[in-house]
């Protein structure tokens, strides 16, 4: 496989790694036309978007029966990568409609998740869906142009951006970025860091068309995520747990769990890796990075990935992802120059979508490396930025 020397962001150029490996531009289209119809038609053990009345849908959390902001904006992503504006517009209403506060210390977060119903089932936000929707909304604008609220996506995103950086401002509620470190939070009032919430590659994109006073924080961000996710990263093995302090160390035990180890939220910062070397090429670690990651997974089987600690010690829990991380084990070879680059998308092209109870994690990410590898996740902007 080979590289390109400069960055999508400024050549427009986007690598698809399928068909550096050989196959057609028609096969690579035809089979993300088949995922996409898929995940929103397709056979009951396969599909995970359900549609509701005349406005609305949402992408449900198979394993839970709940519908989260993580799913919710990652359809978005994806539908407006797929310039479905339909899917983009139910999912969104949705969203807007059961999910976003409208006032309190949570005003213009998203409760976390609920029921397909839209009834609330925990206030409180997780920062990697607003993140996610903010991206997702700004691309909306540049691609489709922006309607009557709440379809003006561009000011949507910027009101969700406000809230992220200057909740708590009036003495109510927290922010979701540490001002201090510019690093983003688990959860607004907590005091440590996810890993896989790291996107470089939006925060700069932000730092174009977030509020204009707000710019710089996100040009700061981006620099401080990738430093960031060089303390994170095993320096061996190039896992990363799946909860860090802002220095980098695995976090203590929460009340919910043991988060030290590298499972399921750890598996995307491979994947974040990828898009953000894809994008803007800022940081050259992301290679060494990504060709660690891969050298440790090349000798396991899909069906033997585990729980691991971040030095490589096997658990012997299975994962509950294996497609997924697969996936973005594969999503890590658009900066690995190693030797395992083709093995992991030729390995990943070879694997269906996954079927049953636990597909929707695993199949979000699966579309998201389909998506990367073939050249068709990528940057929209207003003309003006463009």
């Amino acid at each position: 496989m080979t590289t390109s020397t400069q960055d999508a962001f400024y050549t427009g150029h986007y690598r698809n790694c399928f068909k550096e490996l050989g196959y057609s531009e028609q096969e690579i289209a035809a089979r993300l036309e088949q995922a996409w119809s898929d995940l929103l038609t397709g056979d009951e053990d396969v599909r995970i978007y359900y549609p509701v009345g005349d406005d609305k849908g949402y992408f449900l959390d198979t394993g839970n029966l709940d519908v989260r902001t993580e799913g919710m904006s990652y359809g978005m992503m994806m539908a407006v990568q797929m310039d479905d504006q339909e899917v983009f517009d139910r999912l969104w209403t949705f969203a807007k409609t059961y999910m976003q506060h409208t006032e309190g210390r949570y005003k213009d977060y998203f409760a976390w998740h609920c029921k397909p119903d839209g009834t609330r089932i925990s206030q409180g936000p997780a920062p990697d869906g607003e993140e996610f929707f903010a991206m997702a909304l700004f691309f909306a604008s540049a691609r489709w142009g922006d309607g009557p609220a709440p379809y003006d996506y561009a000011d949507q995103a910027r009101i969700i951006l406000r809230a992220c950086l200057h909740q708590g401002e009036d003495g109510e509620g927290d922010p979701m970025w540490d001002h201090e470190t510019r690093l983003i939070k688990f959860i607004p009032e907590s005091p440590f860091s996810d890993p896989s919430y790291h996107l470089p590659h939006f925060y700069e994109l932000f730092a174009l068309q977030a509020d204009e006073q707000d710019r710089p924080f996100w040009r700061e961000a981006a620099a401080a995520s990738r430093a960031y996710l060089q303390t994170a990263c095993h320096p061996v093995t190039g896992l990363s747990p799946e909860y860090a302090n802002y220095d980098g160390t695995p976090a203590e035990p929460q009340r919910h769990g043991d988060f030290r180890h590298f499972f399921s939220d750890a598996y995307r910062t491979a994947a974040n890796i990828g898009l953000d070397w894809e994008w803007f090429r800022a940081d050259p670690w992301q290679v060494e990075q990504s060709n660690r990651l891969q050298q440790f997974f090349r000798p396991i089987d899909v069906e033997d990935y585990r729980r691991y600690t971040i030095d490589g010690q096997p658990f012997d829990e299975p994962s509950l992802h294996p497609v997924g991380l697969l996936a973005t084990n594969a999503m890590a070879s658009l900066a690995a120059d190693g030797p395992d680059a083709e093995h992991f998308v030729r390995l990943f092209w070879d694997t269906p979508l996954r079927k049953g109870v636990r597909r929707y994690y695993d199949n979000c990410l699966y579309f998201f490396s389909l998506l990367a590898l073939s050249g068709r996740f990528r940057i929209y902007l207003p003309r003006e930025e463009a």
